[in-house]
């Protein structure tokens, strides 16, 4: 499977988890709702509590997505535009993405908020981007 294809599952979740000061922080839901809304796929659904999204990009892909204290969990995401919502996500919220099986996505910016340790696992990059987000995909699928 390639991230490339069109509609493609992405056959796992992927974490987004933010973090101050070495310690899990929260989501800012405004952030997450401003960022969220525009592809909003059952707006209907929506309401000012709204932690469950159902978002759908311009090329079709859609993702669940779930925001808890702790994580934001984005289920079965498709390759594509979808993973450009994800990534500027996890950007605006300066958050670090966890796509797989070991490599973490991070902003360079966000390093001196890390957990002592979780460093080592991390892949640096200025602003996280859905290119970003798709190569440190297929790194972790290795």
């Amino acid at each position: 499977m390639t991230l490339s294809m069109r509609g493609a599952e992405v056959s796992r979740s992927v974490g987004i988890h933010t973090f101050v000061n070495g310690e899990p922080g929260q989501a800012d839901l405004d952030v997450v709702r401003e960022v969220l809304a525009p592809y909003d796929a059952a707006p209907e659904n929506t309401t000012g509590s709204t932690r469950d999204f159902l978002i759908r990009a311009a090329d079709g892909g859609e993702a669940e997505v779930f925001v808890d204290d702790a994580v934001i969990a984005v289920e079965r995401p498709q390759a594509g535009e979808v993973l450009g919502i994800i990534a500027e996500l996890a950007d605006r919220l300066k958050g670090v993405i966890e796509p797989g099986n070991g490599t973490l996505l991070c902003r360079e910016d966000s390093r001196t908020h890390l957990p002592e340790g979780l460093e080592e696992c991390c892949v640096f990059t200025p602003t996280i981007t859905r290119e970003a987000l798709e190569a440190a995909m297929a790194r972790s699928m290795r």
